[in-house]
This record gives C-alpha cells, sequence and structure tokens, in this order.
C-alpha cells in the first residue's frame, strides 16, 4: 500500500502509535540460552545455557521464580509463570554449566547472576531446570530469527550461494542453478554431493528466495566437473584435497528454514587414508524462481476449481517485498492470524505460497502493525511440507482471546536480483536522505547519474527506497541543489519516471527512452529522504456499508460542501440555488494502522481558509469516494479534504494526542 500526501490542518490528531524498539538480540558477550523439551511450545522447556560453543544445562539447586524470570526476560518474554525441578522436560546431555543460581532480579542476563562458576557442579542431569515464561513477547523482542542459527559445535553457518558453472547461469539475475557454497566460520566451503537430497536443495532454495527446487542434470555436471580436474591448469585438484575445502555432510528434512537447522557434518569422518570428499564433486542445486522473480512471465493455466479451495493469503504493511502482516479470506472477508505459537516453520509455509522462498523471521506482536475485522487463525501448526497456509491444523481466532496487538507478521527471503547495488543517496546528512543516483546502460556501458525531478513524486520514492533496503519514503524531493552529489555522476540518466509502487527497482519503472529533462542535472536532480516506519492508511470498508443511503438535497443547502469542493464537478454546471443533488450519505472511518503517526507535511503558508465552515484545509483532496457499477462505470464521485475529529479512538497499546496551534504556541490536551 502506498502512503497518500498527509493534509496539514490547524486543528488536528496525532495518533502516537507505540513505536516498537528494534528486537535486541543478546551481546556478543552475552551467554545465549535456549528452552528445549517434547513440547513444542517456545515458552516452556529444560533451561540450557551457551558457553565455550556448547550447549549445557542449568542443575535446580536454589533455582527459583526469581531466577526464572530473569532467564525468561533474556529469552524475550515478559515474566516467568513458574519453573521445573527434577528434569521435568527430561535429562539434557553435556555439561551442567551452572549451578546454585541466585538473582536479584534485576540482571538482565542469567551470566550476570552469582553461582558456583562456569562448569562448578555436584549435580546430575536428573537435576536439570526447566523454565515456563508467559507466552507474551516483551517490545523489544518480537520475533523468532533465523540468523540466530548456529552449527556444529556452536560455530555460525552465515550465508548460502549458488556459484553458476554454466555461462548461461552466470548472465541472468537471479541466478537458480549451481554449486552450492556456505560460509562457515567466517569462510566460504563447497558441499560435497555425497548423500545430498532434494530435501538439502529444498532447505537451500529456501534459504536463497526460491519456493521450490528441481532435478539438475548431475551426469551432465560430472562430465564438467571431470574436465576441470584433468585441466592442469584448474586448482581443484589441490583445493579438493583439502578438508577445509569442504563441507562434508548435510542431512536436511525439508522443513527448516536455514541449513544450520539440518545435521551438518564439517570434519570428515576418522582415519587418516579417507578421502576429503568420497563423492568427489561438489553438490548442485537448481532452484525455481517464484512469478515475481522470473525472468519469463509464466502463462495462466486454468486450475479455478483448485484454487478456489486454496486459503488465499496477503502480506500487508511491510516496507520490502516479501515482508508484511499475514492476512488471510475466510468467509469472503480479509483478517489477520494471532501470533500464538507463531514460528519459522508456520511463517516458512506462508512464504513459500506467495512465491517467496522460507521465513527468515517470524514477527510477533503486531510489529508491522495492527490489522482490522475478524482475527481468523491463531494457534498455527505447520509441519513446513503444506502448500498453502489452510493445511495447516490451527484454531479459530476467536477462541483463545487473541487481539489485533497479536497479529503475526512475515519477513520472507527473496532472491538477490542486484537491484540494490544499482541505486545509491548522495550528499545528504545521513545514509537515509540524499541525491538519487541510478546505474544505467549507455551504449552498453554502466553508467551513474542522476534523475530529473521532472514527475519525481511519492510514490517513485517509495520504490527508491525499497531498492535501498531503507524502509519508506518520508519526502520526495524536486529540489536537491543543497546537496552536492557524486562528482562522475552529474549527468542526468534517467527522466520521465512514472512508477506503479509494486516495482522492486526505479530500473524496472516506465521512463523516457532517450532522455528529456527540462531542468537538465544540478539543482533539479530528484531525492529522497526515507524511514523505517510510516503511517497505514485504512478504511473501515464495512461501516460505509451498513451507514449508507441516498438523500435528495436542496441546492440552497450545499453551499457549503460546494465551496470545500466535496461536491463532484457536475455541481458546477447547475442553476444554483434551484434543483436538487441527490447524495450517498454515510459514514466512514480511517485508521491509522502504520508504525508511525499520520502528520500534515504541507506549511501552513499553504493552507487554504474556508469561510463558511470557518477552518483550514491543507491538502485539496484527503478521500476520493467513487460509486461504479459492477463493470467499473464510474456513475458518481465525491471526496473528503478533512478530518472528523468526532468519535476518535485509539487501538490497543496506542494512545491519543491533540495538537492545537495558538498564535504560534502548540499546546497538548
Amino acid at each position: 500500500m502506498m502512503w497518500p500526501q498527509p493534509p496539514t490542518f490547524s486543528l488536528f490528531l496525532l495518533l502516537l502509535l507505540s513505536q516498537a524498539p528494534s528486537s535486541r538480540p543478546q551481546s556478543s558477550g552475552t551467554k545465549k540460552l535456549r528452552l528445549v523439551g517434547p513440547t513444542d511450545r517456545p515458552e516452556e522447556g529444560r533451561l540450557e545455557v551457551l558457553h565455550q560453543g556448547q550447549w549445557g544445562t542449568v542443575c535446580d539447586d536454589d533455582f527459583a521464580l526469581l531466577e526464572a524470570t530473569v532467564a525468561c526476560r533474556q529469552l524475550g518474554f515478559e515474566s516467568a509463570l513458574t519453573w521445573a525441578h527434577s528434569a521435568k522436560y527430561g535429562q539434557g546431555e553435556g555439561p551442567i554449566w551452572l549451578d546454585n543460581v541466585r538473582c536479584l532480579g534485576t540482571e538482565k542476563t542469567l551470566d550476570q547472576c552469582g553461582s558456583n562458576g562456569w562448569g562448578v557442579s555436584d549435580c546430575r542431569h536428573s537435576e536439570d531446570v526447566g523454565v515456563v515464561c508467559h507466552p507474551r513477547r516483551q517490545h523489544g523482542y518480537h520475533s523468532e530469527k533465523v540468523s540466530n542459527a548456529l552449527g556444529p559445535q556452536g560455530r555460525r553457518l552465515e550465508e548460502v550461494r549458488l556459484k553458476p558453472i554454466l555461462a548461461s547461469a552466470k548472465r541472468h539475475s537471479p541466478v537458480t542453478e549451481g554449486a552450492v557454497e556456505v560460509r562457515y566460520d567466517g569462510h566460504w566451503r563447497q558441499v560435497c554431493d555425497q548423500g545430498w537430497t532434494m530435501n538439502n536443495s529444498r532447505v537451500v532454495c529456501g534459504m536463497l528466495g526460491f519456493p521450490s527446487q528441481t532435478s539438475v542434470n548431475s551426469h551432465y555436471y560430472r562430465k564438467v566437473w571431470n574436465l576441470k580436474m584433468k585441466d592442469p591448469k584448474s586448482r581443484l585438484n589441490s583445493l579438493t584435497k583439502k578438508n577445509s575445502f569442504w563441507i562434508h555432510r548435510v542431512d536436511c528434512l525439508g522443513t527448516e528454514p536455514h541449513l544450520a537447522k539440518c545435521q551438518v557434518q564439517v570434519a570428515p569422518g576418522r582415519g587418516k587414508l579417507r578421502p576429503a570428499c568420497p563423492g568427489g564433486m561438489h553438490a548442485v542445486v537448481s532452484c525455481v524462481a517464484g512469478p515475481h522473480f522470473r525472468r519469463q512471465k509464466p502463462k495462466p493455466t486454468r486450475k479455478e476449481s483448485h484454487a478456489e479451495q486454496e486459503l488465499k493469503v496477503r502480506l500487508r504493511s511491510g516496507a520490502q517485498v516479501g515482508e508484511g502482516r499475514v492476512e488471510v479470506l475466510m468467509n469472503r472477508q480479509w483478517g489477520t492470524v494471532c501470533d500464538h505459537r507463531w514460528n519459522l516453520i508456520s511463517a516458512s509455509v506462508v512464504c513459500r505460497q506467495l512465491g517467496f522462498g522460507s521465513a527468515r523471521e517470524a514477527l510477533f506482536g503486531a510489529q508491522l502493525g495492527q490489522g482490522l475485522g475478524p482475527i481468523h487463525q491463531s494457534e498455527v501448526r505447520c509441519r513446513g511440507y503444506e502448500r498453502t497456509l489452510g493445511d495447516c491444523l490451527a484454531l479459530e481466532g476467536s477462541q483463545n482471546g487473541c487481539q489485533h496487538a497479536n497479529d503475526a507478521a512475515v519477513r520472507c527471503n527473496i532472491p538477490d536480483m542486484g537491484f540494490q547495488n544499482k541505486v545509491r543517496l548522495a550528499g545528504g546528512r545521513n545514509s537515509e536522505k540524499g541525491v538519487v543516483e541510478v546505474q544505467v546502460e549507455v551504449n552498453g556501458v554502466p553508467r551513474w547519474g542522476t534523475v530529473c525531478s521532472d514527475h519525481w513524486g511519492l510514490t517513485e520514492a517509495m520504490v527508491t527506497c525499497r531498492q535501498l533496503g531503507l524502509g519508506f519514503a518520508n519526502f520526495a524531493l524536486k529540489d536537491t541543489w543543497y546537496w552536492q552529489g557524486t562528482p562522475e555522476a552529474k549527468e542526468v540518466v534517467m527522466s520521465g519516471v512514472r512508477c506503479s509502487g509494486t516495482e522492486m527497482a526505479l530500473q524496472q519503472c516506465q521512463r523516457h527512452g532517450p532522455v528529456h529533462c527540462s531542468h537538465g542535472p544540478g539543482r533539479f536532480s530528484a531525492g529522497v529522504a526515507c524511514m523505517n516506519s510510516a503511517p497505514d492508511l485504512v478504511m473501515n470498508a464495512q461501516l460505509v456499508q451498513e451507514t449508507a443511503y441516498l438523500e435528495d438535497r436542496p441546492l440552497s443547502m450545499l453551499y457549503c460542501a460546494h465551496e470545500e469542493n466535496c461536491l463532484s464537478k457536475s455541481a458546477d454546471h447547475m442553476d444554483w440555488p434551484y434543483g436538487y443533488r441527490r447524495l450517498l450519505r454515510f459514514s466512514s472511518q480511517i485508521y491509522n494502522l502504520g508504525r508511525a503517526d499520520f502528520r500534515p507535511k504541507a506549511g501552513r503558508h499553504s493552507w487554504i481558509w474556508h469561510q463558511c465552515h470557518r477552518h483550514y484545509h491543507s491538502i485539496e483532496v484527503f478521500t476520493h469516494y467513487d460509486l461504479l457499477t459492477l463493470n467499473g462505470s464510474k456513475v458518481a464521485e465525491g471526496h473528503k479534504a478533512s478530518f472528523c475529529l468526532e468519535d476518535t479512538n485509539c487501538p490497543q497499546e496506542c494512545s491519543g494526542a491533540m495538537h492545537v496551534p495558538t498564535l504560534g504556541n502548540r499546546e497538548w490536551l
């Protein structure tokens, strides 16, 4: 959804939406905690701590609710409900790292509490302690991220990429086929193909932003490999004999959101004579891109009967492609999903259904804004192989007291299209502001330059901020004389830019063929100011439907409405004050569901005074209302140019404030 240009008026309501701070991962000096046990509830289980790269347990001696509260808060929950002694959640393995833990209750992490010291314990695993946390998350800890995943021995499996082998694969973005390379402990390694399965390919493709995988011609790639091994100039002969060149074995179920969640064998098996990779070749994967990222759009096929049975899903209020609040269509009405038991596996089903890869983040607590209407689902439980969210088990959202403050959201993995490297901001005071500079091909040569500000608007600025990964657009600037751009990018290389708002990059928007800029380069180059949150204005359509009625009103009673331009243009040609207008009357509510205030942006010098109602308008039109026939023909029109401040209320966890400018002073009520 694109944000309309906000109005300014002398009396306005600022919806002070409580801005959730970004998630606070545990610092590098903090010992990581996790809850492990037979249940799949993230808020309860055996308490384990990571120390010196190895997970271990905590003894129940002296452990009480105070210590459990510190642990739960460190894990991102609001508080602890209870704790469990005597290995209620099963006996752990490995060391017992902590014993006789004693907290004051003010500590931020469990390792700040007193104890016997690391590994100093007289306990057995039959005394492993467990905790039960309150399921409600803290405001500063709103997601489950795959970036926290650790591989073998606690080392981090950081990234995965496909190294294209065929020349044709190197020329296109995104890369969908190639040799699998894993960044392990800071170094890139190739993966041995011994025991490689399609489940492994599914996980890799999901991490790279692709919803599915397909088989490869292994015989052909084997021939290519053998030719390279015979080439005396190739370094493969020496590199492949080193164990540090390989990830030796990967075993995935196919439902994991990250390769680090699979069983990964980095070192080879024991035995001095064992070769580094018995299979003798790197694993090759071929992924299938979703419809948003295919070079050739697929032809539509008729599967209407099957599609009608699928639960439709959409994402709303996200700044980037592949992220947003999860909404599902049930009983012909869109509604949200409650975050109870929401996790990466269920989030990945949503992402794949929409044509993206697996989920890189499952968000809780309406972090991407609260929705409207019903809460259709709660406690969604997916196994990971479901085609749609409707195939997963779930409860009705009304069964367990969910509110829109618990709306679930996702951030999906998307393919690397290379767009982010083809735009930059220059000259601004910070990285979120500046002159827009883009890279385009001029006579087959990549060249950096500016964008002409003719027709430049908020929609184009939104696409720019999305391409940069900087969130939403706050301003679209047509005059940037006070920002000095890059000296080698002074020439205008793009003009006549017109975006629909759904593009991932400016290069995908319509623009002039030969550049034509009426202003020329320099002062009138396009600029943007981005921000990480934005208002999200949504109309309560149900209220309009329930309150609509027709009324014939004489023109003599519509002078104020006509002065304020609230009637359709046909009213200008009537014989005033004689005659009637047939009006469609209704009540309307417009909610700000975003994570930022809806503030007026026009300066007070541009406000328009309307004598009839004796108030200012800060924008010509705030909302359009068009009456259409079933075939889409417009039979009536109208619009509203100001807010009504009556019966104003705020969603849960939000506060309202009235701002009254009086003679240049500001008063808050």
